[in-house]
């Protein structure tokens, strides 16, 4: 461990927080999901991120303050250049005739301390803040996309007079709109053309949101830029084009896959940022709860069978099993996987590309993979009879397959395989685990206000029985919701998480799958066996504060 991380296990085992056996638990947490010891104490909920700051502040004997609850002065905020700030990790906050205050991650820093006063020709108090508080204060301030390419080009106007598509800052436009967008946690850009303008939108929590508009004659230039970067034919705009290409960041090399298609009024390009910062999940901050984590974890220690992760698309069915492949995934196994397409690598893990210009298919592939020794495959996604056939072979002849299936929930997959000519027998002796999930978004914590519900309105959209099983006997119920501020873009919605419901094949379910009973009867037993519906573990989520009963009816869809 980094001193940082001693000192910080220290400090929880001193407050009688967590025990030794705990500490170890976060600690493989840590190296499997690829996060600092930090990190992996706040994705555990052991404590928050503000109340740890508390403690380390106290400790090393330097003032705490958070910057989510301070005015800071917008001449103080910007005494320091935003990427400056953001790599040092320091924001001046408050001062007065002789001295000025600094938040800094690391307060022992005295070269940064000593800049500050000679820049300032003040006295530097050195305050203690978390990254986290730092990071979402330095977007609090940064200025608005539109402000910052509007300015790029007046400048460019007050130099020639005119704007001209040839002497426009092109370069610069791209690379500040995927900044902006790493920075949101954006998944997609949009570049959209439209009759008297270019339209850019960011996905952002799977929703798009409107973030720049651009004259017209600047778009064919910004689309030809992004062909020139992802190595496409600059001459072609009448067929859809597909490419990658890498952009450095200060934290990552940025991988961004590109679609260009032409429509009405141009060239359409949609950018998806395949971030890795971004994809350092571990299965506790996925969704999963305790008792769906055993369940998962007791499948995937197992040396074969399948595990299924269902959903529509844009679900995260792939992120899941991306998270179960890196638990996994050590030196003794031979993991390959077959994907459409390979989005993002797996240290140690062969990964294959789908390609139909070369025959290799899902079917095709997997059979090679066969050949290959392997331990465990993933298998991008079951789309046709023979992939289905296969995968099921490859799970009965001692390997444990991976694979994502379409479907709306858990037990509708056991059907969906047998109507993919996999005899019901084959199903029950193979499949452990049915994963079903949808993605949520998550209040904001810097805007996240009580809300009192009552029990009348909370049953017009749940059935009664599952009310009092899940929240008790109550008549009304304090939930919560965003107010909506500056680092969630005002939709009180900061971030996404899963809601599951984990269908575990025990015995009675193999012998319903053997006799071909439909997905409604198996949902009923495994309920019987205790496996909480995705709607339950909606409303858990709701009346633990993480997400919103209008998130919730969003993405289930229930009937009131």
């Amino acid at each position: 461990m980094h001193t940082e991380d001693t000192q910080i296990a220290n400090l929880l085992i001193e407050s009688g927080i967590i025990k030794d056996r705990e500490l170890q638990e976060i600690n493989l947490l840590a190296k499997n999901a690829g996060l600092s010891f930090y990190d992996a104490v706040i994705d555990k909920d052991i404590v928050t991120d503000e109340t740890l700051g508390q403690m380390m502040a106290q400790s090393s004997g330097y003032p705490f303050v958070i910057l989510a609850k301070t005015a800071i002065p917008d001449e103080l905020f910007h005494l320091t250049p935003e990427k400056v700030a953001r790599r040092l990790k320091v924001i001046a906050f408050d001062r007065d005739q002789t001295s000025i205050k600094l938040a800094m991650a690391d307060p022992n820093n005295k070269e940064v301390i000593e800049a500050f006063a000679k820049k300032t020709n003040s006295k530097v108090i050195p305050y203690f803040a978390t990254d986290k508080d730092i990071h979402n204060a330095l977007r609090m301030f940064r200025k608005d996309l539109q402000i910052i390419v509007d300015n790029l080009l007046q400048e460019e106007i007050s130099k020639s007079k005119v704007l001209s598509a040839d002497e426009a800052p092109i370069t610069k436009i791209v690379d500040v709109v995927i900044s902006y967008a790493y920075d949101d946690k954006a998944s997609d850009i949009h570049i959209e053309p439209e009759e008297k303008s270019s339209l850019l939108r960011f996905r952002i929590d799977g929703l798009l949101h409107d973030v720049l508009r651009l004259p017209k004659i600047l778009h064919d230039r910004i689309i030809a830029r992004i062909k020139v970067l992802s190595r496409l034919r600059t001459d072609e705009h009448l067929s859809a084009q597909d490419g990658k290409m890498k952009i450095k960041t200060e934290e990552e090399n940025l991988d961004i896959r590109v679609s260009i298609l032409p429509v009405a009024d141009g060239e359409k390009a949609v950018l998806r940022l395949l971030a890795s910062k971004n994809r350092q999940f571990t299965l506790s901050n996925l969704g999963l709860c305790d008792h769906d984590l055993t369940k998962v974890n007791k499948s995937i220690n197992k040396a074969y069978g399948m595990i299924l992760s269902t959903g529509p698309t844009g679900s995260g069915k792939t992120t899941i099993i991306y998270t179960i492949l890196k638990l996994i995934n050590i030196r003794e196994r031979n993991i390959t996987t077959i994907e459409d397409p390979v989005e993002y690598r797996i240290p140690g893990a062969n990964q294959i590309q789908v390609n139909p210009k070369t025959n290799l298919t899902f079917a095709s592939g997997l059979r090679s993979i066969l050949r290959q020794d392997p331990n465990v495959i993933f298998v991008g996604e079951i789309r046709d009879n023979e992939t289905a056939g296969i995968a099921v072979d490859a799970a009965l002849t001692g390997h444990l397959v991976l694979t994502t299936l379409h479907t709306n929930d858990a037990a509708t997959a056991i059907p969906r395989l047998i109507d993919m000519k996999v005899e019901p027998f084959l199903v029950a002796s193979t499949v452990n685990l049915i994963i079903a999930q949808r993605l949520v978004r998550k209040i904001c914590d810097m805007c996240k206000i009580p809300l009192t519900v009552t029990l009348s309105t909370l049953a017009q959209y749940f059935p009664m029985e599952m009310i009092k099983k899940n929240l008790g006997e109550s008549l009304q119920f304090t939930f919560f919701k965003g107010r909506g501020c500056k680092i969630c873009r005002n939709t009180g919605y900061s971030g996404r998480i899963g809601v599951f419901e984990v269908l575990e094949v025990t015995n009675e379910i193999k012998k319903l799958i053997t006799e071909k009973r439909d997905a409604e009867t198996i949902t009923k037993q495994a309920v019987k066996d205790g496996m909480k519906t995705m709607i339950e573990d909606g409303l858990d989520k709701i009346a633990r504060g993480v997400t919103t009963l209008e998130e919730v009816m969003r993405v289930t869809k229930v009937e009131s």
